[in-house]
Parts: C-alpha cells; sequence; structure tokens
C-alpha cells in the first residue's frame, strides 16, 4: 500500500486537495476528522480517552485498508513535529507490515492566508478550528512543518487551485488519473 499522507497547519487545503486528488484519481481518501467525529460521539471533544480513541481509530483504519490490499490511499493529518511522530511511526508500522510506505505531502500557506481561510463555513459545520484566534494559539503552540523524510514533496497552496495541486501531486508521485484531464 502506498499512503498519501497530505499533511499541513489547519487550513492550509488538506481536505479540499484530498478531495481533489481522490476525484482526479479515484483513490479512496479518509479524511482525518472522521476519527475525530467518532471520538465525539464517545467522549466529547478532547475529554480523558478522546485522542487515545482518535488514534487507535486511524492506526485501525489504515491497517485495515492495507489487510484487504487497498494499493493506494489518501488520507490527511495536522503533522506537528515531534507531538505527532508516534502517530506516523504508528501508521508505518501498520501498512509496512503489507509492505507499505508513506509518500508524504505538505501543504503550506502565509499565516494571513490561513487567517482568511480559517472562518469558512464548512470548517465551521464539521466542527473544525474555526477562529482566526484559536488558529493563532493553535499555530504558536504546535510545530506544523513538513515531514522529515527525503520523498516528502511540499506544495504551496497560496496562490494553487485544488485541482492544480492535485495535479501537481498525481505527476509527482505517478499516480494513474481515473478521470484524467
Amino acid at each position: 500500500m502506498k499512503l498519501f499522507l497530505i499533511h499541513g497547519a489547519p487550513a492550509t487545503g488538506k481536505l479540499t486537495v484530498g478531495r481533489a486528488l481522490s476525484s482526479l484519481t479515484g483513490l479512496p481518501l479518509v479524511d482525518n476528522h472522521a476519527a475525530i467525529d467518532i471520538a465525539r460521539m464517545v467522549f466529547g471533544f478532547a475529554k480523558p480517552g478522546f485522542w487515545d480513541l482518535v488514534h487507535d481509530l486511524r492506526v485501525a483504519t489504515l491497517h485495515g485498508a492495507a489487510r484487504a490490499n487497498i494499493l493506494e490511499l489518501i488520507t490527511t493529518a495536522a503533522y506537528s513535529k515531534p507531538e505527532d511522530d508516534p502517530l506516523v511511526q504508528d501508521y508505518e508500522r501498520a501498512i509496512e507490515e503489507f509492505g507499505g510506505t508513506i509518500e508524504p505531502i505538505h501543504l503550506y500557506c502565509s499565516k494571513e492566508t490561513l487567517m482568511a481561510r480559517v472562518s469558512a463555513s464548512e470548517r465551521q459545520k464539521r466542527g473544525k478550528l474555526a477562529t482566526p484566534e484559536d488558529l493563532k494559539t493553535y499555530l504558536d503552540r504546535y510545530n506544523f512543518v513538513a515531514m522529515p523524510r527525503d520523498n516528502c514533496l511540499s506544495l504551496s497552496t497560496e496562490n494553487a487551485s485544488a485541482s492544480q495541486t492535485a495535479s501537481i501531486i498525481a505527476k509527482h508521485f505517478q499516480i494513474s488519473t481515473a478521470h484524467g484531464p
């Protein structure tokens, strides 16, 4: 399995680009907030046990996909170094057992653009971080950087559309396009 792991700070366009890449290639997309939504139903947000369940659900999803011989999968993450290194290591263990690899894709844009995007109504509807004040706190607290991997592709979403970014990703990683241009 190849896991195309789209990561970056909140509001960089991870899910939007992931959807565009999924549409372009026909690959399944797992939104990292799906596990958060389930854990929120069980515990309420960020209560004791919440993040452990989120972690376990994400890893189990990748392990199940690898076990089912899903050859390529897209997922998203707000990766922060070093806090999220254990999660990435668990992702690797879940898919390496089946010969899988992580193909990291780092999205970034200016802080001003992040602040303008964070209040989008879709973010609010999904229960995501959705205010400039909360985003500033989050950006000050966490280190959203490209995964330290030789194969990490870093792309700016500042002025590129999601479909343009998805096309660059597909070409770079030589992903066949199901609905190609």
